[in-house]
Protein backbone atom coordinates (compact mmCIF):
# COMPACT_ATOMS: atom_id res chain seq x y z
CA UNK A 1 0.00 0.00 0.00
CA UNK A 2 1.15 3.87 -0.49
CA UNK A 3 2.42 5.43 2.25
CA UNK A 4 0.24 7.69 4.12
CA UNK A 5 2.74 10.26 4.57
CA UNK A 6 5.60 10.91 2.88
CA UNK A 7 7.61 14.11 3.60
CA UNK A 8 11.22 14.61 1.84
CA UNK A 9 13.48 18.01 2.86
CA UNK A 10 10.69 19.76 4.67
CA UNK A 11 11.70 23.40 5.62
CA UNK A 12 9.54 26.06 7.67
CA UNK A 13 11.34 29.30 8.22
CA UNK A 14 9.61 32.65 9.78
CA UNK A 15 11.76 35.45 8.31
CA UNK A 16 15.93 34.77 9.61
CA UNK A 17 13.91 31.90 11.86
CA UNK A 18 13.84 28.26 11.25
CA UNK A 19 11.23 26.40 12.80
CA UNK A 20 12.07 23.40 10.36
CA UNK A 21 15.07 22.70 8.92
CA UNK A 22 15.04 19.70 6.25
CA UNK A 23 12.93 16.99 7.52
CA UNK A 24 12.34 13.51 6.37
CA UNK A 25 10.15 11.14 7.43
CA UNK A 26 7.38 8.42 5.89
CA UNK A 27 5.03 7.00 7.91
CA UNK A 28 3.03 4.12 6.56
CA UNK A 29 -0.65 3.11 6.29
CA UNK A 30 -2.65 1.78 9.35
CA UNK A 31 0.83 2.77 11.67
CA UNK A 32 0.49 4.55 14.63
CA UNK A 33 3.14 7.04 14.85
CA UNK A 34 4.54 9.06 17.94
CA UNK A 35 6.26 12.53 17.14
CA UNK A 36 8.37 13.75 20.20
CA UNK A 37 9.77 16.74 21.27
CA UNK A 38 9.54 19.49 23.25
CA UNK A 39 7.96 22.78 22.81
CA UNK A 40 9.28 25.03 20.22
CA UNK A 41 10.89 22.12 18.55
CA UNK A 42 9.01 22.31 15.28
CA UNK A 43 6.47 19.24 15.85
CA UNK A 44 3.68 21.59 15.87
CA UNK A 45 4.71 23.06 12.54
CA UNK A 46 4.83 19.68 11.47
CA UNK A 47 1.94 18.85 11.94
CA UNK A 48 -0.32 21.91 10.91
CA UNK A 49 1.42 21.41 7.34
CA UNK A 50 0.42 17.95 6.99
CA UNK A 51 -2.74 19.24 8.11
CA UNK A 52 -2.73 21.91 4.84
CA UNK A 53 -3.36 24.71 7.86
CA UNK A 54 0.40 26.12 7.11
CA UNK A 55 2.42 26.76 3.80
CA UNK A 56 5.72 24.85 4.21
CA UNK A 57 8.58 27.15 2.79
CA UNK A 58 9.88 24.09 0.88
CA UNK A 59 10.42 20.50 0.82
CA UNK A 60 7.67 17.65 -0.91
CA UNK A 61 4.80 16.73 1.25
CA UNK A 62 2.16 14.04 0.25
CA UNK A 63 -0.28 13.07 2.86
CA UNK A 64 -2.74 10.31 1.57
CA UNK A 65 -1.63 11.15 -1.94
CA UNK A 66 -2.73 14.85 -1.84
CA UNK A 67 -0.09 17.86 -1.69
CA UNK A 68 -2.02 19.55 1.77
CA UNK A 69 -0.89 22.48 0.29
CA UNK A 70 -3.44 22.07 -2.20
CA UNK A 71 -5.82 20.02 -1.03
CA UNK A 72 -9.14 20.31 -1.32
CA UNK A 73 -12.71 19.04 0.24
CA UNK A 74 -11.47 15.47 -1.11
CA UNK A 75 -8.44 15.61 1.29
CA UNK A 76 -10.40 16.95 4.05
CA UNK A 77 -13.07 14.22 4.35
CA UNK A 78 -10.15 11.89 4.48
CA UNK A 79 -8.14 13.03 7.84
CA UNK A 80 -9.75 13.90 10.80
CA UNK A 81 -8.02 16.03 13.99
CA UNK A 82 -8.46 15.92 17.35
CA UNK A 83 -7.14 19.39 18.76
CA UNK A 84 -5.81 19.88 22.67
CA UNK A 85 -9.72 21.27 22.46
CA UNK A 86 -12.23 21.75 20.60
CA UNK A 87 -15.56 24.14 19.66
CA UNK A 88 -17.86 21.86 20.75
CA UNK A 89 -21.42 23.19 21.53
CA UNK A 90 -21.85 22.52 25.25
CA UNK A 91 -25.68 22.89 25.37
CA UNK A 92 -26.14 20.07 22.66
CA UNK A 93 -26.09 16.09 23.73
CA UNK A 94 -23.16 14.13 22.78
CA UNK A 95 -25.42 12.38 19.71
CA UNK A 96 -26.43 15.77 18.69
CA UNK A 97 -22.95 17.34 18.52
CA UNK A 98 -22.10 13.99 16.04
CA UNK A 99 -24.98 14.19 14.01
CA UNK A 100 -23.94 17.99 13.44
CA UNK A 101 -20.62 16.80 12.29
CA UNK A 102 -21.40 14.04 10.67
CA UNK A 103 -23.86 16.08 8.02
CA UNK A 104 -20.31 17.53 6.93
CA UNK A 105 -19.09 14.16 5.47
CA UNK A 106 -20.42 12.46 2.26
CA UNK A 107 -19.83 9.17 4.37
CA UNK A 108 -19.85 9.31 7.81
CA UNK A 109 -20.03 6.13 10.20
CA UNK A 110 -22.99 5.64 11.84
CA UNK A 111 -23.79 7.84 14.85
CA UNK A 112 -24.13 4.73 17.46
CA UNK A 113 -21.01 3.33 16.10
CA UNK A 114 -19.10 6.47 17.03
CA UNK A 115 -20.52 6.02 20.04
CA UNK A 116 -19.62 2.66 20.96
CA UNK A 117 -16.14 3.15 19.80
CA UNK A 118 -15.35 5.64 22.25
CA UNK A 119 -17.57 4.49 25.06
CA UNK A 120 -20.41 6.83 25.79
CA UNK A 121 -23.55 5.15 25.35
CA UNK A 122 -24.76 6.05 28.68
CA UNK A 123 -24.00 9.68 27.93
CA UNK A 124 -25.27 9.77 24.61
CA UNK A 125 -28.18 11.76 25.46
CA UNK A 126 -26.46 13.96 28.06
CA UNK A 127 -25.28 17.86 27.32
CA UNK A 128 -21.85 18.25 27.05
CA UNK A 129 -21.09 20.39 29.70
CA UNK A 130 -22.36 17.66 31.95
CA UNK A 131 -19.63 15.22 30.97
CA UNK A 132 -16.38 14.89 32.97
CA UNK A 133 -13.00 16.19 31.45
CA UNK A 134 -12.07 12.59 30.22
CA UNK A 135 -15.67 12.25 28.71
CA UNK A 136 -15.29 15.47 26.73
CA UNK A 137 -12.27 14.08 25.92
CA UNK A 138 -13.89 11.36 24.61
CA UNK A 139 -16.56 13.48 22.34
CA UNK A 140 -13.19 15.04 20.36
CA UNK A 141 -12.09 11.59 19.33
CA UNK A 142 -15.72 11.02 18.56
CA UNK A 143 -15.61 14.21 16.46
CA UNK A 144 -12.57 13.31 14.67
CA UNK A 145 -13.88 9.82 13.54
CA UNK A 146 -17.70 10.19 12.66
CA UNK A 147 -16.19 11.14 9.06
CA UNK A 148 -14.72 7.90 8.82
CA UNK A 149 -11.53 9.10 8.06
CA UNK A 150 -8.07 7.09 6.73
CA UNK A 151 -5.96 9.60 8.36
CA UNK A 152 -6.64 10.73 12.26
CA UNK A 153 -4.04 13.38 13.97
CA UNK A 154 -3.84 13.27 18.14
CA UNK A 155 -2.79 16.18 19.02
CA UNK A 156 -1.90 15.69 23.23
CA UNK A 157 -5.23 13.25 23.75
CA UNK A 158 -4.43 12.41 27.23
CA UNK A 159 -3.24 15.52 29.08
CA UNK A 160 -4.38 16.31 32.06
CA UNK A 161 -6.60 13.21 32.19
CA UNK A 162 -5.55 10.54 35.59
CA UNK A 163 -4.00 7.53 35.28
CA UNK A 164 -6.95 5.63 35.32
CA UNK A 165 -8.78 7.41 32.33
CA UNK A 166 -5.44 7.76 30.29
CA UNK A 167 -5.35 3.82 30.42
CA UNK A 168 -9.16 4.01 28.80
CA UNK A 169 -7.96 6.29 26.35
CA UNK A 170 -5.25 3.68 25.06
CA UNK A 171 -7.54 0.61 24.71
CA UNK A 172 -9.55 3.46 22.58
CA UNK A 173 -6.35 4.54 20.58
CA UNK A 174 -5.92 0.45 20.11
CA UNK A 175 -9.49 0.33 18.81
CA UNK A 176 -8.85 3.07 15.66
CA UNK A 177 -5.61 0.71 15.01
CA UNK A 178 -7.64 -2.26 14.89
CA UNK A 179 -9.86 -0.87 12.46
CA UNK A 180 -6.90 -0.02 9.81
CA UNK A 181 -6.61 4.23 11.11
CA UNK A 182 -3.01 5.78 10.31
CA UNK A 183 -2.46 7.76 13.48
CA UNK A 184 -0.55 10.48 13.87
CA UNK A 185 0.18 10.56 17.90
CA UNK A 186 1.36 13.98 19.19
CA UNK A 187 2.54 13.39 23.24
CA UNK A 188 4.41 14.80 26.17
CA UNK A 189 3.57 11.09 27.84
CA UNK A 190 6.71 8.74 26.98
CA UNK A 191 5.11 6.20 28.34
CA UNK A 192 1.72 6.48 26.50
CA UNK A 193 4.43 6.73 22.89
CA UNK A 194 5.91 3.45 24.06
CA UNK A 195 2.75 2.13 24.29
CA UNK A 196 0.59 3.00 21.57
CA UNK A 197 3.27 3.52 18.52
CA UNK A 198 4.43 1.37 16.07
CA UNK A 199 7.25 3.93 15.66
CA UNK A 200 8.41 7.07 17.14
CA UNK A 201 10.67 10.36 15.71
CA UNK A 202 12.05 12.86 17.92
CA UNK A 203 12.23 16.38 16.91
CA UNK A 204 14.93 18.98 18.50
CA UNK A 205 15.60 22.32 17.21
CA UNK A 206 13.83 21.96 13.98
CA UNK A 207 15.18 18.28 12.75
CA UNK A 208 14.70 14.76 13.36
CA UNK A 209 17.48 13.77 16.02
CA UNK A 210 16.42 9.70 16.22
CA UNK A 211 13.24 7.51 14.83
CA UNK A 212 12.27 4.05 14.79
CA UNK A 213 10.53 1.33 17.01
CA UNK A 214 10.19 2.60 20.80
CA UNK A 215 12.21 -0.40 21.89
CA UNK A 216 15.32 0.26 19.69
CA UNK A 217 15.13 4.25 19.46
CA UNK A 218 18.60 6.15 20.41
CA UNK A 219 19.81 2.38 20.58
CA UNK A 220 18.05 1.53 23.66
CA UNK A 221 18.26 -2.12 22.84
CA UNK A 222 22.04 -2.29 21.74
CA UNK A 223 23.25 0.41 25.00
CA UNK A 224 24.77 -0.78 28.37
CA UNK A 225 22.29 -2.97 30.39
CA UNK A 226 22.14 -2.19 34.21
CA UNK A 227 22.58 -5.34 36.75
CA UNK A 228 21.63 -4.69 39.88
CA UNK A 229 21.08 -6.97 43.34
CA UNK A 230 22.30 -7.67 46.78
CA UNK A 231 23.73 -10.28 48.71
CA UNK A 232 24.76 -10.51 52.45
CA UNK A 233 27.42 -7.97 53.34
CA UNK A 234 30.78 -9.40 53.58
CA UNK A 235 30.42 -11.95 50.05
CA UNK A 236 33.69 -12.86 49.04
CA UNK A 237 34.36 -14.20 45.10
CA UNK A 238 31.66 -12.30 42.71
CA UNK A 239 32.55 -12.44 39.33
CA UNK A 240 35.32 -9.63 38.86
CA UNK A 241 33.29 -7.03 37.07
CA UNK A 242 30.45 -7.24 40.13
CA UNK A 243 33.11 -7.77 42.92
CA UNK A 244 34.32 -4.48 42.52
CA UNK A 245 30.86 -2.65 42.88
CA UNK A 246 30.10 -4.34 45.43
CA UNK A 247 28.91 -1.93 48.49
CA UNK A 248 29.45 -2.52 51.95
CA UNK A 249 25.82 -3.54 52.58
CA UNK A 250 26.04 -5.97 49.76
CA UNK A 251 24.38 -4.00 46.90
CA UNK A 252 25.83 -3.98 43.92
CA UNK A 253 24.56 -2.07 40.22
CA UNK A 254 26.72 -2.29 37.58
CA UNK A 255 26.36 -1.14 33.91
CA UNK A 256 27.60 -3.99 31.28
CA UNK A 257 28.13 -4.16 28.03
CA UNK A 258 27.57 -8.20 27.17
CA UNK A 259 24.34 -8.54 29.29
CA UNK A 260 24.54 -12.32 28.03
CA UNK A 261 27.95 -13.07 28.97
CA UNK A 262 27.57 -10.92 32.88
CA UNK A 263 24.62 -12.74 33.63
CA UNK A 264 25.81 -15.95 32.40
CA UNK A 265 28.55 -15.62 35.19
CA UNK A 266 26.65 -13.96 37.92
CA UNK A 267 24.18 -16.65 37.77
CA UNK A 268 26.62 -19.34 37.66
CA UNK A 269 27.96 -18.39 40.59
CA UNK A 270 25.56 -18.19 42.55
CA UNK A 271 23.98 -21.22 41.37
CA UNK A 272 27.58 -22.81 42.57
CA UNK A 273 28.11 -21.01 45.74
CA UNK A 274 24.35 -20.84 46.66
CA UNK A 275 24.36 -17.45 47.76
CA UNK A 276 21.02 -16.15 46.66
CA UNK A 277 20.95 -12.67 44.13
CA UNK A 278 18.28 -10.92 46.22
CA UNK A 279 16.12 -8.67 43.88
CA UNK A 280 17.98 -8.91 40.79
CA UNK A 281 16.99 -6.76 38.10
CA UNK A 282 18.19 -5.83 34.52
CA UNK A 283 17.32 -2.48 33.32
CA UNK A 284 17.76 -0.69 30.07
CA UNK A 285 17.84 3.35 29.27
CA UNK A 286 13.96 4.19 29.35
CA UNK A 287 12.32 5.67 26.23
CA UNK A 288 12.17 8.72 29.11
CA UNK A 289 16.14 8.94 29.33
CA UNK A 290 16.50 8.12 25.45
CA UNK A 291 14.54 11.35 24.51
CA UNK A 292 16.21 13.88 27.22
CA UNK A 293 19.10 12.79 26.12
CA UNK A 294 18.25 13.20 22.35
CA UNK A 295 17.09 17.07 23.42
CA UNK A 296 19.75 17.76 25.44
CA UNK A 297 17.42 18.00 28.35
CA UNK A 298 18.96 15.42 30.64
CA UNK A 299 20.59 16.04 33.78
CA UNK A 300 23.88 16.05 32.39
CA UNK A 301 23.31 19.13 30.05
Amino acid sequence: MPDAISISGLTKTYGDVAAVKGVDLTIDTGEVFALLGPNGAGKTTIVEILEGHRRRTSGDVSVLGYDPAQADRAFRERIGIVLQSSGINRELTVRENLVLFAAMYPRPRPIDEVIEIVGLEEKAEARIKTLSGGQQRRVDLALGIVGDPDLIFLDEPTTGFDPSARRRSWTLIDGLRSLGKTILLTTHYMDEAQNLADRVAVIAEGLIVAQGAPETLGGRDDGEAVVAFQVPPGTVGLPEAFASRLGPDGAASVAVGDLTRALHELTAWSMTTGVALEGLTVTRPSLEDVYLRLTGDDAGE
